[in-house]
């Protein structure tokens, strides 16, 4: 079975999940004052290069902040896992759980099967980000269908710098069809 990947430029569509703590949140809406969002796919507390991202990103929370940018994190595993993933992860940024397959095929992302019920007990989602913008639509995305390949983050930053800078008028790219 085969999904639709989500093109840069479209609307992001609106997959409500649950954060850790019970509270519904919206994905690709953001919070906190910021005018644009991160959505942070990851695969699961089974995951230690996930763990290590996830941490790595809390390090620039604040200079993604700055650019008007916030953040969330989100995985298929379930309230249980992802209460016993958070004592690893140093975050403070919103980490939610749930993501169904459905949510995951609207997202375009890739999905695997556990190789053991000692990894997990549920289809999950293969990394994904997606940055949207002021407008909804999806400005950056990245989808790898393996751990190892993720966009490094500081890279990551300068580039969003460069690209909300208003005198680099830098449109969305990879719109054409």
């Amino acid at each position: 079975m085969s999904s639709k990947k989500i093109a840069a430029g479209e609307q992001f569509p609106a997959i409500e999940v649950v954060k850790a703590g019970g509270e519904p949140i919206t994905l690709g809406v953001p919070q906190g004052g910021a005018d644009w969002q991160m959505v942070v796919v990851y695969r699961g507390k089974h995951c230690p290069l996930c763990t290590r991202y996830l941490n790595e990103l809390e390090k620039l929370k604040a200079e993604f902040f700055k650019l008007g940018i916030d953040i969330v994190a989100v995985s298929a595993d379930s309230e249980a896992q992802l209460t016993a993933h958070m004592p690893e992860l140093t975050a403070s940024y919103p980490i939610a759980y749930g993501l169904s397959i459905a949510q995951m095929q609207q997202l375009g992302l890739y999905i695997s099967h556990p190789r053991s019920e000692q990894e997990t007990d549920h289809p999950f989602a293969e990394p994904g980000l997606y940055v949207i913008n002021d407008n909804g639509q999806v400005q950056v995305l990245d989808m790898s269908n393996g751990p190892f390949a993720r966009p490094e983050l500081g890279i990551l930053l300068s580039g969003l710098a460069f690209i909300r800078n208003p005198a680099n008028n830098y449109p969305i790219r990879g719109t054409y069809s």
